[in-house]
C-alpha cells in the first residue's frame, strides 16, 4: 500500500475546522483511525454482539474466534513465544498498573528498588511509586542529557552500586515528549546481568517500529490500540509465561477462575487469569484491523516517511527566530516538542486551532521532564503516516503567524 494513498483512509481528514481543512498533529497524543478500523467495530455491534467464552451459540462462538484472532495477530505482530502471554487490558495505563501491583506482590520486599527515567510518562512512574510505598521500596531515577538522551553511565552506577536490590527497570522505548528512541535491548541486557526485570512502555513506538520481545528478551512490554490507529479503551501486556504464572491475578471476577466456592478460589490458566469480566470485545476485535492495516502499509515504509517528515519540519522550524526545539537526539521517532520566546505554547495552540492545526501542548503527563529542562509546557507536533509536508508547511506558516499575533 503506497503512503501516497493513505489520507484517503481516514474519513476524519475529510473535515473543515474553522473553515480550514483538518491538519491533524497529534497523532503522539491518539492517531485516527482509518474507515477500516470504524467499520469493524459497527460490524461487531451491528451483527455479531455477544458475550465471549461464555456461550455455546453462534454468536457467542463467531465473538470468541474473532476475539482469539485478535490475540493470535498480536502475538505475531510482537513475536511473542505463546499466544497467552499477551494479556488484553485497556491500555498501557491499565497494563503498567497489573504488573506494578500484581508483580510486586510477588517480587518487591523492603529496601528494594525500582528505576525508571526522567523521560517516563506519568503512567509509567506512578504506579511504581505506590508499589513502592506498599512494600517499603525506593523509586531512583536515570536522569535525562540536554540532548534528550538517558544517561546510561547512571544507569550503570544504580545497577553496580545497589546490587541484588534493583528489582525493575521501567523505560519507554520512545519518550512522547521529546521522540527519543531508547537503545532498550542494551538497557534490557545490563538489567538482567544485574538480576533485574524490565518492563519496557511500547506505547509510543509500536505503530512505528518492529517489536521482538523474543529478540529483545524484555520480561514485560506494554502498548495502547489507540495510539495505532486503533480503539480507544485497548491494550496490550506482554509477559514472560514464568512471571506471569508466578504472579497473583490483578482482579477478581468472571473468567479469570476455574472454580469457586464461599471458602476459596482456584484461578485459571494465562491469559483468562488476567482477563477478568467481560472484555471490550469489539475493540480487541478492531485491534486486529487496525494491525493489518499497518503492516499492509509496512513499518518500515511509515517510519522512514516520518523520519523525512520530522527531519522536513525540524530543519524549517529552527529557522525561525525564538524557537527552541526541546530533544535533539540523533536517534529520534517522529515527535517535535518546541518553545517560543515570549509566547506560552497553549496561546500557539489556540491561534493554530484556529488554522485547523492540532498540535499538543502542556506538559504531555512528563512533569519531571518540565522541570529538568525548566520549562513549564511545550508545543508538540506529532506526526503520523497520514501526514505530508504540505501538513508541516501548514504547521510553519500558522507558527510565524502566530508569532506575529504573540
Amino acid at each position: 500500500m503506497s503512503l501516497l494513498n493513505v489520507k484517503a483512509d481516514f474519513p476524519a481528514l475529510t473535515q473543515k475546522v474553522n473553515g480550514h481543512p483538518l491538519c491533524y498533529l497529534d497523532s503522539a497524543a491518539s492517531s485516527l483511525k482509518p474507515q477500516i478500523v470504524i467499520d469493524a467495530i459497527t460490524h461487531h455491534y451491528t451483527f455479531d454482539t455477544a458475550n465471549v467464552h461464555r456461550g455455546i451459540h453462534f454468536l457467542s462462538a463467531q465473538g470468541t474466534a474473532k476475539f482469539e484472532a485478535s490475540r493470535t495477530t498480536l502475538t505475531k505482530f510482537i513475536n511473542a513465544k505463546h499466544e497467552h502471554e499477551v494479556i488484553f487490558t485497556k491500555g498501557t495505563t491499565d497494563s503498567v498498573n497489573l504488573v506494578a501491583s500484581s508483580w510486586s506482590e510477588r517480587y518487591l520486599k523492603k529496601g528494594d528498588m525500582i528505576i525508571v527515567s526522567t523521560m517516563e510518562h506519568h503512567s509509567n512512574i506512578v504506579p511504581w511509586q505506590m508499589a513502592a510505598i506498599r512494600h517499603g521500596a525506593q523509586v531512583k531515577e536515570i536522569t535525562v542529557t540536554d540532548s534528550g538522551e538517558l544517561d546510561l553511565g547512571e544507569l550503570e552506577n544504580l545497577l553496580g552500586s545497589n546490587a541484588g536490590k534493583v528489582k525493575m527497570v521501567a523505560i519507554t522505548s520512545m519518550s512522547n515528549t521529546l521522540g527519543t528512541v531508547n537503545p532498550i535491548k542494551e538497557i534490557i541486557k545490563k538489567s538482567h546481568s544485574a538480576g533485574a526485570h524490565v518492563l519496557i512502555d511500547a506505547a509510543q513506538s509500536a505503530a512505528h517500529k518492529k517489536i521482538d520481545v523474543q529478540d529483545l528478551d524484555c520480561d514485560f512490554l506494554v502498548f495502547s490500540a489507540h495510539k495505532m490507529l486503533g480503539p480507544t479503551g485497548v491494550g496490550i501486556l506482554y509477559g514472560k509465561e514464568d512471571l506471569l504464572n508466578s504472579m497473583p491475578p490483578y482482579q477478581g471476577g468472571g473468567a479469570m477462575i476455574k472454580k469457586v466456592t464461599i471458602k476459596e478460589t482456584t484461578y485459571n490458566e494465562l491469559p483468562e487469569k488476567f482477563e477478568a469480566g467481560t472484555p471490550h470485545i469489539a475493540g480487541v476485535i478492531a485491534f486486529r484491523t487496525a494491525i493489518d492495516y499497518l503492516e499492509k502499509v509496512g513499518l518500515e515504509n511509515i517510519w522512514q516517511h516520518e523520519k523525512e517528515l520530522l527531519e522536513y519540519a525540524t530543519s524549517e522550524i529552527s529557522k525561525i527566530e525564538g524557537v527552541k526545539v526541546i530533544g535533539t537526539s540523533q536517534n529520534k521517532g517522529s515527535v517535535l516538542s518546541f518553545t517560543i520566546e515570549g509566547a506560552h505554547p497553549h496561546d500557539l495552540a489556540m491561534i493554530l486551532d484556529e488554522l485547523g492545526i492540532a498540535i499538543r501542548t502542556g506538559h504531555h503527563c512528563t512533569s519531571p521532564l518540565m522541570d529538568r529542562f525548566a520549562v513549564t509546557a511545550t508545543a508538540r507536533a506529532s506526526f503520523g503516516l497520514y501526514n505530508d509536508k504540505n501538513d508541516v508547511d501548514r504547521l510553519i506558516s500558522g507558527i510565524k503567524k502566530a508569532k506575529e499575533l504573540l
